[in-house]
């Protein structure tokens, strides 16, 4: 008997290998992009700094305090188009500028 491994040996091998090695890279590149995606929640995209969540008439906005940019999650903005529809849009900018602006909006 010898001590070489078949070919069928060594196929089974590389081929084993291989197949962990892709699922290795999976793995890694799915926590790549996981990290990439915390690095980025609640963060202004407009100049990077952390967003602070807030409510004016039942809607959420995310407001940055270094640029005071306003951003909308998904269906946010119709919630603002249905609370137009009730309360008219006027009366929630103001109260949104209101906190922007640390003061009363005229």
């Amino acid at each position: 008997m010898t001590d070489k491994p078949s070919r069928n040996e060594e196929e089974y091998f590389a081929r084993q290998h291989a197949e962990q090695l892709k699922a290795r890279r999976a793995e890694a590149a799915a926590e790549a992009a996981r990290k990439e995606r915390a690095a980025h929640h609640m963060k202004c995209p407009k100049c990077g700094a952390n967003l602070h969540a807030e409510v004016y008439h039942t809607i959420h906005v995310d407001r940055c305090e270094e640029c005071q940019g306003l951003w909308f999650d998904a269906g946010e903005a119709e919630l603002l188009i249905k609370a137009n529809e009730a309360h008219g849009v006027g009366g929630i900018f103001r109260s949104i500028v209101r906190g922007v602006r640390g003061k009363t909006a005229e």
